[in-house]
């Protein structure tokens, strides 16, 4: 089962829920404000390539810097 985010339209409350596989978020409530049908959103992920140690798919930010857009900083 795989870990999905979702993000509530009432208070903005982010949060991860181990779900089913397609899990749209309609049976759920927030655990902040209990608001129903929070909506699901992209989860960002990191990871360090073998070869160069820079970010692989997904950004996150290369570790030189405290910015998440590489473009910003040139690496």
């Amino acid at each position: 089962m795989p870990i999905y985010e979702f993000r509530c339209h009432k208070c903005g409350h982010r949060f991860e829920k181990l779900c089913s596989m397609g899990e749209s978020g309609e049976n759920l409530q927030c655990p902040s404000c209990t608001t129903p049908g929070p909506k699901r959103v992209m989860s960002g992920f990191s990871a360090k390539g073998t070869e160069s140690g820079g970010p692989v798919a997904g950004g996150g930010g290369c570790g030189t810097c405290s910015s998440s857009n590489c473009s910003s900083c040139g690496h």
